[in-house]
């Protein structure tokens, strides 16, 4: 099957391509602003795994009035209650990690207590994003 492509549909598509990047960087956003209003604490989480050529990222929105948004949201909640939503003071599992080197990338922008939340930390593999930062970071669950 022999496929051609008029400048008009490259057009269409680049337009639709556009529209799309739009919108996902609207929803991107919406978590720092819509819930806000809400008074809930909230969190859009994500996870890059691999290098800085990987395209493996997850992504999904926690929220904690209920809690809600990837499989180990109420556990993800009730860790960073206890630390004030401050991701960086969870405490480290007690568990023993392979020194091996498979970069994992992690952000949380969002409100937690009234108090915006933007976080970044890239950890030398799972193992280690795992024990430093809990459920928070658990989405494939």
């Amino acid at each position: 099957m022999t496929h051609t492509s008029t400048p008009k549909a490259v057009r269409r598509a680049a337009h639709l391509g556009l529209a799309t990047a739009a919108a996902l960087l609207l929803a991107a956003a919406a978590p720092a602003t819509a819930g806000s209003s809400a008074g809930g604490d909230h969190l859009y989480l994500m996870v890059t795994t691999g290098d800085g050529r990987s395209s493996d990222t997850r992504g999904t929105l926690l929220l904690c009035d209920p809690p809600q948004g990837h499989g180990r949201a109420a556990e993800a909640c009730a860790q960073l209650d206890s630390v004030g939503g401050d991701i960086a003071s969870l405490p480290p599992a007690d568990v023993y990690c392979p020194m091996l080197y498979a970069p994992v990338a992690v952000q949380a922008r969002g409100q937690w207590n009234g108090r915006p939340v933007d976080y970044r930390q890239t950890f030398s593999n799972g193992c280690v994003m795992r024990a430093r930062t809990g459920a928070v970071f658990a989405l494939e669950s």
